[in-house]
């Protein structure tokens, strides 16, 4: 054979392959490449819409834990200005409760003192009566009466 036929008909034999290649193979192929590049920009896509929401997720959860701070501080200083009431009206209270005492206590002195005074008057009496019925029952004698008078005193 010839080399001028040869190569003729390996130019058609190309030319059909090359047909053949661009009829049947190649639209399959840019279709599956432009598949895989859409699912490529669509994944970008969702990464940056992802990277987006996470921004934002971020910047709400700071806005939440800043507004859970200022409550949490809140509800302490509340906390603290109610025990300070609380302490303040049980000190209120136990000081009324003291001078109540107190008060009770005074009174319950001078009742005491006042009892104490009246029984001491009604020994004192007791004693007089029995010290004038001793100096009656003797004779009238300024020593007998200087004894009888130190045994009282010595009672008293």
């Amino acid at each position: 054979m010839n080399l001028n036929a040869t190569l003729f008909f390996q130019v058609i034999v190309f030319l059909v392959l090359v047909w053949f290649t661009m009829k049947f193979i190649w639209p399959p192929l840019i279709k599956a490449i432009d598949d895989r590049r859409q699912k490529i920009a669509d994944g970008l896509a969702a990464a940056d819409k992802g990277k987006a929401d996470l921004a934002q997720a971020q910047s709400r959860i700071a806005e939440i834990e800043n507004a859970a701070k200022t409550e949490n501080q809140t509800r302490f200083a509340e906390a603290e200005k109610r025990a300070a009431s609380i302490v303040e009206a049980a000190r209120e209270e136990a000081e009324q409760e003291r001078a109540r005492i107190i008060a009770q206590a005074k009174q319950d002195a001078v009742l005491e003192v006042t009892r104490l005074r009246d029984e001491l008057r009604d020994e004192v009496a007791t004693l007089a009566v029995q010290g004038a019925e001793q100096i009656l029952r003797r004779e009238v004698d300024a020593k007998t009466h200087a004894e009888l008078l130190d045994q009282l005193k010595a009672q008293l």
